[in-house]
């Protein structure tokens, strides 16, 4: 079962690099309840949607690299560095053509085949630091 759960957790990174919103429907339960959404986002599959596309009109060279992946049960673990060149409208922010490298965590539970819980950790702070909004420290 660990590793079918970590291919679902890769057929949704390879998605992600594909800029496919169809791999949610495929890999994510309608059911699905996002426990970390960003400002503003519904915490259901909708939410997901809209927060996949407005990354990928913002970094149309958006990329995520699967570091490591560990799974146990029903839960998987990804460890990832998500890059990319801001070149669309972010959150309110106007394209500014800088470029992101966030580490990042990101764990799901997995039943029947599908995702229907999220957890994750991404440092927002380092994001806006490097599109420029806020100062390095």
């Amino acid at each position: 079962m660990s590793e079918q759960n970590k291919a679902l957790f890769r057929q949704f990174i390879d998605g992600m690099n594909a800029h496919d919103l169809s791999v949610i429907d495929q890999v994510i339960d309608p059911s699905f309840v996002n426990h970390d959404p960003m400002p503003g986002q519904d915490a259901g599959i909708q939410g997901l949607k809209y927060m996949m596309a407005m990354f990928y009109s913002a970094f149309p060279d958006l990329t995520v690299t699967l570091e490591q992946i560990v799974a146990e049960g029903d839960l998987v673990v990804g460890r990832v560095v998500t890059a990319g060149t801001q070149s669309g409208v972010f959150m309110g922010i106007p394209g500014s053509d800088k470029k992101i490298s966030l580490p990042e965590m990101h764990m799901i539970r997995v039943e029947n085949g599908k995702a229907v819980e999220y957890w994750g950790v991404v440092d927002s702070g380092l994001m806006m630091q490097q599109l420029g909004v806020i100062p390095e420290d």
